[in-house]
This record gives structure tokens, sequence and C-alpha cells, in this order.
């Protein structure tokens, strides 16, 4: 249970990535005999150094060094995959690996308390740091997640990995997979899932080793790689002036350079699979400026990283590229100054490091001819998750007197099939016509009808078009019956966050998680918004008409409701399912309102 007082909320900066859009579709296990269990083999595991040596800096207005080693964990003869769920928050989080008999695949369930969340392996890095003189100054373990970015390590190796790119963070997480392909690297880098460490500036010589459980689980020879570290320190000032600077920080870790601010969304995975985001890209048409540089990596709530602002309160995932690549960046950062900060992003000839852009979801050129229909095909599966993030707020807008319950909610598509929304416009029209679109198994399109309005929202933060009536929040009393409702409930759809990539026609690697690659721009002719399976779109309820105004609500006990497809224009496989109760509890008195939020089963977050 968590207790939380009045305070101004702090609205995330996230680092951004892009993605490979490519489906997943889930493998049927079978589960394994004992006598099978002893047939299959994994894959030979090793843990390896990309370079012998590192220099890392110390900013002098950011305080600590983060530990990007160029560590990887490489997979030979067969993939790494994991699978991590749960079959309801009543239940604890199982982990299962993928191994290979006689080319089947084959499900063996890990030790049970191997993990408890969805963040990925824990303490499984183990460092230790040297000064000249041989004494010991660090010693810690960090957490891995294998969908890290990452990268080829033969030329004959598959050329794109088909695991996602970030470990999910959400509280309400439901199923997870993790992998490191066959002929690739993973990095071992927490980033900023862990605290910097205080170094002086100096040469250390840093141990990177594999806990022992965990190469007696897997196989993994104890051989820790030995890097050469060089720790210089350096202000934003120096160098070409501060925005320079502050783009070669942003190359050492994520939510400390610059990126874009769009308010309303935030990720769409979440912990350690960041790839930097390329200096510009932040700033797409009708989405901004680029936002000064913020000390500390922000929390956001998801499944890969996104640009965007609002979309919830866990960690932002940081920027794991391999060594030469980071080296690159803050040369040309140096060099010519912010815009030349990310210039060398992607897979590109002689580079490859993860960080894969898939082509967007088009919409159609014209509205859809011929008869609206809903045929008998696959069709979406909304669901709602309980509000997490749950806080008191004064609406940042400091309104004497004013107390404001702000929360976090998403949405999300269990499928089997992807929600798809198109918006056409009128020329000279304020609003789109929206239209849902239904496809076959083979992936063509055989039926549409007409689902509602999207309309442009050309506030600051927003500058977007919203697709209306996609959910709704009330706040409701102990009785159930409504005591506030949110004014939210337009939105422009993206898939922050990896609720289950478990399910069925899960997409590992969905396009648009941010509203960059999905909600078109004031003079749009057409939008396509899509909820892909498997993923969520989170929304943080921050600001007065999004946030319940609790001034006048008595204390008590009551519930935030969070309701997908309230006017159910949307069809779905089922309706039954789309509202999540959260239990809370308001108490202190007007202008010091209190908040508490019991435990929703397991899972004890606000």
């Amino acid at each position: 249970m968590t207790t939380t007082r009045t305070h101004r909320l702090r609205r995330p900066l996230l680092a951004g990535t892009t993605a490979v859009a490519a489906m997943a579709v889930t493998a049927g296990f079978m589960a394994a005999s004992p006598e099978q269990a002893k047939a299959a083999t994994g894959p030979r595991l090793s843990l390896v150094a990309a370079t012998g040596s590192v220099t890392l800096t110390s900013w002098k207005e950011d305080p600590g060094v983060y530990l990007d080693l160029g560590t990887y964990l490489t997979a030979e003869g067969s993939p790494l995959e994991l699978r991590a769920t749960r079959k309801s928050y009543k239940d604890p989080v199982v982990l299962t690996q993928t191994v290979y008999e006689g080319g089947k695949a084959r499900s063996k369930v890990l030790p049970q308390g191997t993990v408890k969340d969805f963040s990925g392996l824990p303490g499984f890095a183990e460092i230790t740091l040297t000064d000249k003189a041989g004494k010991k100054v660090l010693s810690r373990a960090e957490s891995f997640c294998p969908n890290n970015a990452s990268g080829r390590i033969r030329p004959d190796a598959p050329a794109t990995s088909k695991y996602p790119e970030s470990c999910p963070t959400n509280p309400f997480t439901l199923g997870s997979v993790w992998g490191v392909e066959k002929g690739w690297a993973s990095n071992t880098y927490a980033g900023s899932y862990t605290q910097p460490v205080k170094l002086a500036a100096g040469t250390y010589t840093a141990r990177v080793g594999v806990a022992k459980k965990y190469r007696d689980l897997f196989g993994i020879a104890d051989k820790p790689a030995t890097v050469k570290v060089t720790v210089q320190e350096r202000s934003w000032e120096e160098g070409n002036g501060a925005g320079a600077a502050r783009s070669a920080a942003a190359g050492e870790h994520a939510g400390h350079g610059t990126a874009g601010e769009h308010a309303g969304h935030g990720t769409a995975g979440g912990h350690g699979a960041a790839h930097q985001a390329p200096a510009g890209h932040a700033a797409h048409a009708g989405h901004g400026p680029v936002k000064p540089v913020q000390a500390g990596a922000p929390e956001t709530s998801g499944a890969t990283p996104s640009y965007n602002v609002g979309h919830g309160p866990l960690k932002a995932a940081p920027p794991a590229l391999p060594w030469a690549l980071k080296k690159r960046q803050a040369e040309l950062a140096g060099a010519r100054g912010a815009d030349a900060a990310g210039a060398r992003t992607g897979d590109t000839t002689g580079q490859t490091d993860g960080s894969r852009k898939a082509p967007a979801l088009v919409p159609a050129a014209e509205r859809p001819t011929g008869k609206a229909s809903v045929p008998d095909v696959p069709k979406p599966d909304l669901r709602s998750l309980p509000a997490y993030g749950i806080t008191i707020s004064d609406g940042t807008e400091n309104v004497p007197g004013k107390d404001y319950l702000a929360f976090s909610a998403n949405v999300w598509n269990a499928g089997p099939a992807q929600l798809v929304v198109d918006g056409f416009r009128s020329p000279g029209k304020a609003k789109m016509d929206a239209y849902q679109y239904f496809y076959d198994a083979k992936g063509k399109q055989v039926g549409y009808t007409p689902t509602g309005t999207m309309e442009w929202d050309p506030r600051p933060g927003h500058v977007h078009w919203h697709f209306t009536d996609f959910a709704s929040y009330r706040l409701l009393k102990a009785d159930k019956k409504e005591a506030v409702r949110s004014g939210k409930e337009a939105f422009c759809l993206a898939n922050t966050d990896a609720v289950d990539y478990t399910v069925k026609n899960a997409n590992w690697h969905p396009y648009n998680t941010d509203l960059a690659t999905a909600c078109g721009q004031e003079n749009s002719i057409s939008v396509r918004e899509v909820l892909d399976v498997g993923s969520g779109d989170t929304y943080t309820q921050d600001l007065p008409g999004q946030s319940f105004d609790i001034t006048d609500v008595p204390n008590g006990t009551y519930y935030i409701q969070v309701l997908a497809n309230p006017a159910k224009r949307l069809k779905e496989t089922n309706l039954d399912n789309n509202s999540a109760l959260r239990k809370v509890v308001l108490g202190g008195k007007p202008g010091k309102r209190t908040v508490t939020v019991p435990a929703h089963d397991l899972v004890n977050a606000n």
C-alpha cells in the first residue's frame, strides 16, 4: 500500500527509438517430459567485451558515471529465448526457456522465483572496479534485459532479430518475451535502471562476470571480461557550446540529453532496449521544439522508448548502443554540434547496431468504397489495465485550493487482430470521419465500418489528431456510482506498452510507438492509427480536465475506472472485459489531500 501526499507531477522526458514491423506469432509449446528435458539443448552463451578500453564521462552538472562498459552476452547454436508470464495479478511471474530437441521447440520451466517482474534477469551481471593501485572502489550486481540493444557477431547470422527491443516495466504487464538471437549479442548495460557511480577522473579496471546462479542455469562459462576504464570530467559549457556538450551527454545515457516533448504519450516498451534518438529526429513537424536538457533519466511506462511525454511513471530505457557507435556520436557532436550527435545510428553499410526502422503503416489515400460491413474475421479485443502512477497534484497550474487526482491508464489489445482506424478529411473540415478496417487471415482487407470521428487538437504539447471515444475514466464511489468523470475521451493511438507479447498474433515490433509516427499533422488529409496485438496505449491524466478534480470530493474509499470503447463503436471480439477498477482511499485536508493506494492483488505499485 502506498500513500502519496500532494506534490507537483514531473512530466517525463523520454528517449527515442525505432522498431522493426514484423509479426511474431506465439509458438505452440508442448510440455517436456523428464526424458525430453534431458535431451533438450540450450544455446551456447558467452560474455564478451566489445573493446578492451572505454572512456566514460562524468558531467559536472549531473554527478556520476554510467557504467556502459561494452560487455555483451552472445548466443550461438540456438537463440536464448525466455518467456515471463503470469496467469493473473493473483499469481507470481513464471519464467520459461525455449529449448530445442530434434528441431522442435519445447518449454522448460525455470526455478520459481528466478524473476519477480518483467524487467529482466535480476543480479545477472557482477561488476567490480579497481583503481590504479588495485584498490576495489566498486562492487555491484545489475539486472540484464536480453532485449537490450544488440547486433550480429558474425556475417551469416540472421539479418534481423525476431525478439522485442526492450523489457516492459508497466506494473500490470501480463506476458513478455526476451531473447538473444542466434549469432547475435545483447548489451548487458542496465542503464538508468541502476544508479550512476561517483568516480574521480582517472583510470580504472572493470571486471564483469555473470552471477553463478545464471552460469549454472544457462551453462555459461566462468570467464569474466576485463575492461580498462578512463573517466574524464567535463561540463556542458565546454567544447562547441552547451548544445554540443548536451548531445554528447545524451550519447552517454538516455534521458540526459535532448528529446522532443509531446504531451500524452510515453513508451511502447520499457527497460533496457533504448537506442539513442538521432538529434533533430525529435523535432517532427507539428510536434514542438527540442526540450532543454534535464538532469536525471525520468520515469516512463513502456515496452520500447519513445519521444513523448505523459505516458506513464516508470523508468525510461537507457541507450544501450555499442560503444564504438556511441563514441562516434560523441565525436560528431563535438565536431559539428548537436545536429550531428545521432547521425550514424541505425543499420548502414559496415554498421549493425540493432536500431532498425520499419516502414510505417500507410493509410489509404481515399475513403473506402462499397457498402460498409463487419465481416466474420478476427477482430481486436480491447482490455483495460488497472490505473497506476496515482498521486495528488495541483494540476501543474498552482491554482490555490485545487486538488486533483492524477493517474496513468492503459487500454491494450489482446487480439487476435490489430485495431486499425483510418481518418479521412473532407477539404476544409475541422474533423475527419473515422473507419475501422477488418482483415482476413492473409492480411487482405475484407471490410470496414464507420466508427466516429477524429479531431485536431491544437493545444501546446498535443498538436495532433485524436480518435474520439476510445476510452473514458471515472472516479467511482465505494458503491461504484460515479463521483467524477475525466474530460479526456479523445486519443492518438500508439503502442506505448508491451502488455502481453505471448498472446496469439502479438506483434513484437510495433511501428507506431510514439505520437511522431502515428498522429498526423494539421494539414494531413488522412491518418492511420493502429493498436497492435499485445500492446497497449498509456495516457497519464495529469492536467485539469484529464485528472479528477477532487477539491470537493469527501475523504473515503473510491475506485478509478478505466473503460475501453465506452460508446461501443469499435467492433471487438469481446465487450465484457473493457473495464478495470483500481481502489484508492482519499484523505487529508483541502489543499493538502492525500491518496492511499492499496495493492492490487500481488501488484503493490501505486
